[in-house]
């Protein structure tokens, strides 16, 4: 059985393979890179959202055999929401969805712009070619959602580290259970202050208000769900998607004009470059129709959300980027229940963030040649680990 192509000949596009497969074998029998396992890959835009609706299709997928990375019927820890199904899944959502509203992310505007513009002075003091990932697009995200859950930011090195070592692809087993374990240790002791005084931000909120009902391990995982999806996926399209603008100077025209024109870019950058992919797996808990294969109870999918954001059935000409295109109704961000909580803070990051950048420094232009830059092919999200910039 042929392996999942990871292989890119252009980095803002999904693999090679996918365009052929969408079109001609739109689930197709794989192994799963990284694992022994074999998977359907799901590349078609209709079949992914398909499958994503249904709950039959468990989240409930973890690692049965640690040291062989293989899959098996595995559900988060409690309070890890994101690899369990309803009822868990339902009870820890419904604690958080209103937390997270488009109306409460908007009060949160003004200090993200101030830490936005705080961000762009410490990098204007670098010396050049600056880093942009190191100088912006990383504290940017990570200050943020440390301010939002209650994190203190001069740990940020250490959630960052462990992070990193919790979605890459070619860590050890090892690795991955110590990085784990150091995590939640750090997470156990800010859970246990919190609850002996509780601030005012989210993690102090959800204290107060569902304290009764969650054990302190439930709030740690919760904790670490929304702190590595809050900077990561944020950081990774800060640096990838300015990359791309300044690879389409007309389009960064545009972003750098902030307001309407800057709100359908982020749309577009999120569907275009689609930086959280291969990642997405479901079992099947029961014989289920997957096209024209039978997917049989215990099967694995593998759902492609970049290929599934580049099929022309979602828009035409979909492997054009143009931030002026009408909003589609993309996957970047997944759909039904599991759909990312945090996608209206998102958003408003990366609006803040791409016009800022590119309004303060209207010059600004990659440092190296394209192939010289470091792509994170190894991670889970795919971004750039470097961006060398100057102006």
């Amino acid at each position: 059985m042929k392996s999942v192509e990871t292989s890119r000949s252009c980095p803002f596009s999904p693999p090679d393979e996918m365009a052929r497969l969408r079109l001609d074998d739109p689930v197709a029998r794989r192994l799963h890179p990284g694992t022994s396992d074999g998977v359907w890959l799901v590349s078609r835009y209709d079949l992914v959202r398909g499958v994503l609706a249904d709950t039959r299709w468990s989240s409930g997928v973890g690692n049965k055999d640690e040291s062989a990375m293989t899959f098996g019927d595995v559900a988060g820890p409690p309070g890890m929401f994101i690899s369990q199904d309803p009822p868990e899944h339902t009870f820890y959502r419904r604690m958080l969805t209103g937390k997270f509203t488009l109306a409460r992310m908007n009060r949160l505007r003004p200090r993200i712009e101030q830490i936005v513009t705080e961000q762009l002075d410490e990098l204007e003091r670098m010396p050049r070619p600056a880093d942009l990932v190191q100088g912006f697009a990383l504290p940017v995200p990570s200050l943020v959602i440390c301010e939002l859950l209650g994190v203190p930011y001069d740990q940020r090195d250490k959630f960052q580290r462990t992070s990193a070592i919790l979605l890459s692809l070619t860590a050890t087993p090892e690795e991955m259970l110590e990085a784990q374990r150091e995590f939640i240790e750090f997470l156990s002791g800010f859970v246990a202050e919190q609850r002996v005084k509780p601030d005012d931000a989210l993690i102090g909120d959800l204290i107060r208000d569902h304290g009764d009902e969650l054990s302190d391990d439930e709030i740690v995982q919760i904790a670490l769900l929304l702190l590595v999806a809050g900077h990561e996926t944020t950081a990774n399209m800060i640096g990838l998607g300015v990359l791309l603008l300044l690879r389409h100077p007309d389009q960064a025209a545009l972003v750098r004009e902030g307001g309407e024109a800057t709100k359908g870019a982020v749309d577009e950058l999120m569907r275009y470059l689609s930086i959280v992919d291969q990642v997405m797996v479901r079992r099947a808990t029961e014989t289920l129709p997957l096209h024209n294969r039978t997917a049989k109870e215990g099967d694995y999918v593998l759902l492609s959300l970049a290929s599934a954001n580049r099929d022309p059935q979602l828009c035409a000409d979909p492997d054009r980027f143009d931030v002026t295109r009408p909003k589609v109704p993309h996957v970047a961000f997944g759909f039904g229940p599991h759909q990312c909580l945090g996608q209206n803070l998102a958003r408003l990051e990366l609006e803040i963030a791409y016009s800022a950048v590119l309004r303060r420094f209207p010059d600004l232009a990659l440092a190296v040649p394209l192939e010289e830059v470091p792509f994170r092919t190894d991670m889970a999200i795919y971004g750039v680990h470097k961006l060398p910039v100057t102006w």
